[in-house]
């Protein structure tokens, strides 16, 4: 059977259904007298007695839990790890996740980060629709062993969302950014995670600068022609041809809509009553910005010139030979399995992993990936 990971939010919520379990049978279980107050009837006064401490220590559980957060996390945690039998747990409570801003060249990014500033480094870099909110568990599952940082791009998440007419929406330029960001935070040498847009930005980055990649892990970040699925990718394609106002308007009415967001997330997933629906909510309410759908559509256009880059990121591959840990939903609408199996041509020291899921990975397997980059990069002397 498959581990899932469940939220916070869906923890709370099993706890919730739990409770209200027990109360039933306590109730079920009593009869009401004529002042309709309820007894237990066949029960020692043992029994009773136990029943009485317990409920009046539920009773006071909330308030306790309110001053002692922690403990309720921890608790929480503890169960949750022993029932998907992770190697080496994890909780957002023993690694705390911290937020920013750096300003580069007037623009506010806003970034996610956590462990401290003297282990290795762990760049991560977020895919479309979404933001740094896509790798919240990875944050705080790997915070003991590494220092990551997960910023967002011009126009997605919390940073600043500069308009169309005064900002390339290109991936040339969300690179740019990116590299400045990476160069004002002291960064230099890092481990690179990419998912979808997370790939044309991590490996501008890489090619640029090679000396600076430790490692890769790849989530579905393509670099090879026959990761396009031709099925998926079939209206930016008749876009990249030609450039009119009839195809944005079905591309927007498809893609950038409340329905189309939550179907990224949750096609392709095994349980996606399991998915956060936070994912999809956050990620429309973005899109709705004045302006968004221009800069989307432009950053859609652009995706034309990462596939001619193709090449060039392959030859990277090659020649610098980079540790590549791949960890690919293989239910990916846009990005199908092939698109993984290119890493095996241009890479030797790979670890390869496909996952029956869809586009986000992370949202059913985050347990399994977490322990899986653990492995891959302190068995490659990066710890």
């Amino acid at each position: 059977m498959k581990n899932h990971v469940l939220s916070s939010y869906n923890q709370s919520a099993h706890w919730n259904r739990t409770k209200f379990t027990w109360g039933n049978v306590l109730i079920d279980g009593g009869e009401r007298d004529n002042n309709g107050k309820t007894h237990i009837s066949n029960m020692s006064q043992g029994v009773m007695a136990w029943l009485t401490k317990t409920g009046k220590m539920m009773k006071r559980l909330p308030f306790l839990l309110l001053l002692t957060p922690q403990l309720a996390l921890a608790t929480q945690a503890e169960a949750h790890n022993k029932s998907n039998e992770v190697t080496k747990p994890y909780s957002a409570e023993s690694s705390p996740v911290s937020y920013g801003y750096e300003t580069v060249e007037g623009l506010d990014i806003f970034y996610r980060e956590a462990g401290k500033r003297d282990k290795p480094v762990l760049v991560l870099l977020h895919g479309f629709p979404a933001s740094s909110h896509m790798y919240r568990e990875v944050l705080a599952g790997l915070a003991e062993d590494y220092y990551l940082i997960a910023p967002d791009y011009p126009g997605f998440g919390n940073s600043s969302f500069p308009a169309p007419e005064s900002f390339d929406y290109t991936f040339d330029n969300l690179a740019r950014v990116m590299e400045l960001f990476l160069a004002q935070k002291g960064i230099d040498q890092f481990s690179m995670m990419i998912q979808d847009y997370g790939a044309p930005v991590g490996f501008r980055l890489a090619v640029k600068h090679p000396e600076r990649i430790q490692a890769i892990i790849t989530q579905n970040g393509n670099a090879y022609k026959e990761g396009l699925s031709v099925e998926g990718w079939g209206p930016i394609f008749d876009y990249w041809k030609q450039k009119t106002p009839e195809l944005e308007t079905t591309i927007a009415e498809n893609v950038f809509t409340f329905e189309g967001m939550k179907w990224q997330f949750t096609h392709g997933t095994q349980q996606p009553e399991f998915v956060l629906p936070d994912n999809w909510v956050l990620a429309y309410a973005n899109l709705t910005k004045p302006g968004q759908t221009r800069a989307q559509l432009d950053l859609f256009y652009d995706y034309q010139n990462n596939v001619l880059k193709y090449p060039e990121w392959q030859n990277y591959l090659r020649t610098h030979q980079p540790p590549v840990l791949v960890v690919w939903g293989k239910n990916d609408a846009f990005f199908p399995e092939e698109g993984a199996e290119g890493f095996k041509k241009d890479v030797k020291d790979i670890d390869y992993n496909i996952l029956d899921t869809g586009h986000f990975a992370l949202e059913e397997e985050a347990p399994f990936i977490i322990n899986k980059i653990r492995g891959f990069l302190s068995s490659r002397n990066i710890r």
